[in-house]
């Protein structure tokens, strides 16, 4: 879709370097706010002249900020565009097991909660769909959505992805493949996921991916030492150190 000349450009001149990094819907609210914030403080002004300049200073702060389609706090997490923030996880590492048990592990999707920390549950409704409930970092909120199984290829990938609708677009592949050795499996994941829409959706996706990042780490380790113990202990605690072929990068 065509950008324009109003979307590229502030309505005021001079009050901000010209990046726009608030998207129409939010810009139209936070210009409601300004103006119905700044009306009580202005209504107010002389039975409480203190309360009434904090809100006509707020106030205008929102005006200000849908005006020019600029939010400071915005760019200080790294969010200098309107564009949505698409994230990609890679991660690669080998397991001491046959690739048919590990693909038959995963492919039962209500397993990956006993490794991915970060996963409260993963409910199958049936042979392809299922219910997703994600942890958010710190344990601060939940996030939950339904994905399907978009490829299945028995014993050497499974994909899937979200469906239509969900609060995060959430899309992976993993492949399995014989380790060169002949020993284990290499285990090759790849996790892709667009914030929620909005300002505040892709400013978090800036501040979310380091802590994706380490998520991942530490699921990767878990499963690890999940599959290399027959899954039979529920300890899964481990440093790096004890986990030398597995990474995860950010791409």
């Amino acid at each position: 879709m065509a950008t324009t000349a109003l979307e590229r450009k502030p309505l005021i001149e001079g009050l901000t370097d010209g990046t726009i990094n608030l998207e129409w819907p939010e810009r139209y609210i936070s210009i409601a706010a300004g103006v119905k914030i700044s009306l009580s403080g202005l209504k107010n002004i002389f039975s409480s002249p203190l309360t009434s300049i904090l809100k006509v200073g707020a106030g205008g702060y929102l005006i200000t900020r849908g005006l020019t389609g600029h939010c400071e706090l915005y760019t200080q997490m790294g969010k200098n565009s309107t564009e949505p923030v698409n994230v990609n996880i890679r991660s690669s590492f080998t397991v001491n097991k046959p690739r048919q048990e590990v693909y038959e592990f995963w492919r039962q999707l209500d397993n990956l909660p006993k490794f991915m920390n970060h996963l409260e549950s993963v409910e199958v409704i049936d042979s392809k769909r299922s219910h997703w409930v994600l942890k958010l970092p710190a344990d601060v909120a939940t996030v939950s959505w339904d994905a399907e199984i978009v490829n299945d290829e028995p014993g050497y990938a499974i994909g899937w992805s979200s469906l239509p609708g969900s609060t995060i677009d959430n899309a992976g592949k993993v492949r399995f493949k014989d380790a060169e050795n002949g020993e284990g499996t290499v285990i090759d994941i790849v996790i892709s996921y667009t914030p929620p829409a909005g300002g505040v959706g892709t400013a978090l996706g800036h501040v979310l991916n380091p802590l994706f990042k380490k998520m991942v780490d530490e699921d990767v380790r878990n499963f690890k030492q999940y599959m290399d113990i027959d899954g039979t202990e529920n300890t899964l605690a481990g440093t790096k150190a004890d986990y030398p072929h597995a990474h995860s990068t950010i791409i």
